[in-house]
């Protein structure tokens, strides 16, 4: 086992060192489409010189070779400093801590709704399998795959959020934090959470009934039915465990995704999470050390928890470990 974790921590490095390195050439990459763009442009006024521009690229350190300056970015960030924010001058690292927690409770509270709505309509799906529910929970699924976060976004909003249709019952835009106030905090989480959780409960679905059916013919199965024990009992006290190894090992992939991909909905929904952050940056003129530093972030917490799910799947099924 600990030989399979070496081998999973040493994977981790290529990795890291790919997304670090991509993001500390995003100058370079800047400047392929266009030889005249500077990292520094956040920063820039009309009545600045080309010697002026040369003296802000020497102060953020962009006048130097690439790999001398990911090698000075790497000692920087092992000790917590990512570089501060070209347009305000805010560290890195503290718009990520005031950032982050808003993402992070936006993902797990998509991937908790898609958990609770898919696992028992999986469950039911493949007790049903080939009859009408079977077929009905096949149609839904198809249908919100089919349907985009950002097409989804506007229909909940138009429906839950915009005069004249079911009410205002939650708010469209905005944020609050948990601590200062709770319940505005859920309201506003509420529609963002389900629009990403839309998008995720179909493979749930699907990958529970499949493992289901599976289960559903083993001979302790039909061992349990045989003595009587009711239809539930038997789905969900010894079938649904042994069932949910593919679903746990998904459902951590998911949140590291979820985690990274937020931007659409974080932009539609006013959220002041990471996605907005970089979509602002980008405005900004391409703000350079925000964006590098809050995709590495991301991409580093993405890395840990695809870790953490192997780590944590080899320690529910020991038949892992011997692979």
């Amino acid at each position: 086992m600990w030989r399979l974790l070496g081998r999973k921590v040493l994977h981790l490095i290529p990795v890291l060192f790919l997304v670090t390195f991509a993001t500390t050439a995003m100058p370079e990459m800047m400047k392929l489409g266009d030889s005249s763009k500077t990292p520094v442009a956040a920063k820039l006024t009309p009545d600045m010189t080309p010697a002026d521009v040369k003296a802000l690229e020497k102060e953020y350190g962009y006048d130097k070779p690439l790999f001398e300056r990911y090698t000075d970015w790497v000692g920087d960030a092992v000790t917590g400093d990512l570089g501060k924010s070209i347009a305000t001058d805010q560290p890195v690292m503290e718009s990520i801590k005031e950032r982050y927690p808003a993402t992070l409770e936006l993902a797990v509270t998509a991937l908790l709704i898609a958990l609770l709505v898919a696992v028992p309509l999986g469950v039911w799906s493949a007790a049903k399998a080939g009859r009408l529910p079977d077929k009905i929970m096949g149609g839904m699924s198809s249908a919100l795959l089919a349907v985009p976060p950002f097409i989804s976004s506007v229909l909940l909003v138009y429906l839950f959020a915009a005069p004249g249709t079911l009410g205002q019952v939650f708010p469209n835009t905005g944020w609050a934090k948990f601590s200062e106030d709770p319940g505005g905090n859920i309201e506003y989480l509420i529609l963002p959470a389900i629009v990403l959780a839309l998008a995720e409960i179909p493979q749930f679905l699907r990958l529970l009934r499949s493992d289901m059916l599976g289960t559903l013919q083993e001979d302790y199965i039909l061992t349990a039915r045989s003595k009587g024990l009711s239809t539930p009992y038997v789905l969900f006290r010894h079938a649904l465990r042994p069932s949910s190894f593919s679903l746990i090992t998904i459902s951590g992939l998911t949140l590291g995704r979820l985690i990274g991909g937020t931007v659409i909905v974080e932009v539609y929904f006013s959220i002041p999470g990471l996605g907005q952050s970089i979509v602002g940056a980008i405005q900004a003129n391409n703000d350079v050390p925000v964006v590098q530093g809050t995709v590495v972030v991301i991409a580093v917490g993405y890395v840990l928890l695809n870790a953490l799910v192997d780590i944590g799947y080899m320690l529910i099924d020991p038949r892992v470990r011997a692979r």
